[in-house]
């Protein structure tokens, strides 16, 4: 009797165990495999580099003094709009006008002796062409005229260049615009050694600014003239500003080392237009740049994924109908159960969509990707979207809005 009731036992905790895998499993599911889908449609397609630059202005003039003293008056200051020729600051004129009296009268003793050497020589001349002095007298009279004047050259020389440092002291505008840097004060001393010193900084058209950016050696390659560009300031956080590339100064490269290591970073000056009518892009402000190396407007497109698709075992069902073609890149569509290829031609790409240039029409929904497995219970639609297969069982929670039967 007790090994009948084990028995009894035995069984019965098979059948319920078996009807909780029932119960909760399910049956089978019909298809194993989900099928994403994207549209052939309009859009754009860039591909950029980054770069870090500076703002600056396309015409910037450095105005100096080629004399050395002392400044006696400035009359601009920063911010100041300034025409061509205009007088911007004066230096003391004592020194220089005491040079040039100096100069003045070296000038008229040398004017005075080659004058009266040259008289002395024409005389000499005339008598020794009539033999009445002797080639000595003569040789001393040339002697005496061209050491006169050659004085009297020099003295010309050294006068010209007192007048033209006397000039220097009035500093006045080289160029129309605003003045952007001042460097000096009145009453401080400027020494013009071995190079000027810098007055001022002038810059031509705060309208039309530009952005010297610092491109990597790696993206140099990908940029030329006329590409488009955008740029933020963090003065401007929201605010996008456009612009063209206008030059790659392949002269300029620079170059920095990592001291931690052997490796160098090269990098090259790219220029970027940046018009500036509202003024609010300042000189030497730090902008951050994207240069549109590929750059397409409202042309067709997909997702790359799409011309990676290819119908085959396991990503299609035993009744699923193949239409392959002929072709180097194809996109597939999906009807009911029938792959259908469309051979294209593609354009540009910038790593996750592709331009087409031909083959299928926009609207057109093709097949991106597939996914194997599927919840137990759940049926593939026509469309390749999850739908109920009416199998499921009453232990498993129902998906999200979905009413119980009456």
């Amino acid at each position: 009797m007790k090994t009948k009731k084990i028995i009894l036992i035995a069984v019965v905790v098979v059948v319920v165990v078996g009807a909780g895998i029932w119960l909760f499993a399910g049956s089978p599911a019909k298809h194993k495999v989900t099928y994403a889908t994207a549209t052939v449609s309009k859009g754009d397609i860039s591909n950029s580099v980054t770069a870090t630059g500076t703002i600056e202005p396309v015409t910037e003039v450095e105005v100096g003094t080629q004399v050395s003293g002392i400044i006696d008056k400035i009359y601009v200051d920063y911010n100041s709009e300034v025409t061509k020729g205009q007088l911007i600051a004066e230096m003391d004129r004592v020194t220089l006008q005491s040079e040039l009296a100096s100069q003045q009268a070296t000038y008229d003793g040398a004017k005075a002796e080659y004058e009266y050497q040259k008289k002395n020589y024409e005389r000499s001349k005339g008598l020794h062409e009539k033999s009445l002095i002797s080639d000595t007298d003569f040789e001393q009279a040339l002697y005496n005229y061209q050491k006169a004047k050659s004085s009297y050259d020099s003295s010309k020389a050294s006068l010209a260049k007192a007048e033209r440092n006397l000039s220097y002291a009035t500093i006045t505008s080289p160029i129309d615009g605003v003045v952007i840097s001042r460097d000096v004060e009145a009453g401080q001393t400027v020494a013009s050694g071995f190079e000027t010193p810098t007055l001022f900084t002038i810059a031509a058209d705060l309208t039309q600014m530009q952005v010297v950016a610092d491109v990597d050696e790696a993206d140099i390659g990908g940029i030329i003239e006329g590409q488009r560009a955008s740029f933020t300031v963090d003065a401007y956080p929201n605010d996008v500003f456009e612009g063209i590339v206008t030059q790659i100064r392949l002269g300029d490269a620079s170059s920095t080392s990592n001291t931690s290591s052997t490796s160098t970073v090269v990098t090259y000056e790219v220029v970027i237009s940046a018009p500036n009518p509202d003024l609010k892009l300042k000189p030497r402000l730090t902008a951050n740049v994207t240069i549109y190396i590929l750059d397409k407007k409202d042309v067709l497109s997909v997702p790359n994924k799409a011309l990676r698709f290819t119908p085959e075992k396991p990503l299609i069902g035993k009744n699923d109908i193949v239409k392959d073609c002929e072709g180097e890149h194809k996109l597939w569509t999906r009807e009911g159960t029938t792959f259908t290829a469309h051979p294209v031609e593609v354009g540009i790409s910038n790593g996750i969509s592709t331009e087409i240039i031909s083959g299928i029409p926009e609207g057109t929904k093709v097949v991106t990707e597939a996914t194997i497995g599927v919840m137990p219970g759940e049926n593939m639609g026509p469309e390749g979207n999850m739908e109920n297969s009416g199998e499921r069982s009453p232990f498993m929670p129902g998906p999200p809005g979905s009413k119980k039967k009456k």
